[in-house]
């Protein structure tokens, strides 16, 4: 019993080291970007030895994958949640688009990220491709089994729509917020929304 609640506490403190060092190195992610971090600066952020961070993550790459995969499944559950779609697809489709933009649009520190992933694809695509992985492609398949299990809603190509569902807001969102176009291409979300739904839904009409 005494043996059990010790591994408890180095399991509770393990997972908290975990953490620590995750937000240290989002912080230097973010402030000098994928190429410009090193992990003896994750280290010192982390306020954690180098050796320590090295027996959780074995290089940077790792690290960076972990945080996008912690991102995405936290956005993706705040979105989806953990069951499986049900309901009218007016309302369904409603609350997702409306969920999804709102954490695009609100959330600067994913933005952020974002901006991290979309600056260094060039030269490290294999970052790009973990956040469409991880993100993207989770979304678009969640979606396109939602609209392939409506049959009323007539929809031809369920995964091409859910492409489009999905690229209208993550191209919303950038313009009007990642690249400050707000002032020059003003719209309120809920116009956008209503416009994409309308659009996947006339079909069934």
């Amino acid at each position: 019993m005494v043996r059990e609640k010790v591994t408890e506490v180095e399991r509770d403190s393990s997972l908290s080291k975990v953490e620590q060092i995750l937000q240290g190195a989002m912080h230097e992610f973010l402030v000098h970007g994928y190429a410009g971090t090193s992990m003896d600066r994750i280290a010192v952020c982390a306020r954690a030895s180098k050796a320590t961070v090295y027996s959780h993550f074995q290089d940077k790459q790792e690290l960076f994958k972990a945080l996008v995969e912690k991102l995405a499944q936290e956005r993706f559950h705040s979105v989806f949640g953990t069951e499986c779609l049900e309901g009218d697809p007016k309302i369904v489709l409603r609350e997702l688009a409306t969920e999804a933009l709102n954490q695009m649009l609100k959330d600067e520190e994913f933005r952020a990220f974002k901006r991290v992933v979309i600056g260094e694809s060039g030269r490290f695509p294999e970052l790009a491709q973990l956040y469409i992985r991880c993100l993207i492609q989770p979304t678009i398949e969640t979606l396109k089994s939602y609209l392939a299990s409506h049959p009323e809603l007539k929809i031809p190509d369920p995964e091409a729509t859910a492409q489009i569902l999905v690229g209208s807001l993550v191209h919303f969102a950038m313009s009007q917020e990642m690249m400050n176009g707000k002032e020059i291409l003003p719209m309120k979300s809920d116009r956008l929304i209503d416009a994409l739904i309308h659009l996947i839904l006339k079909s069934a009409d």
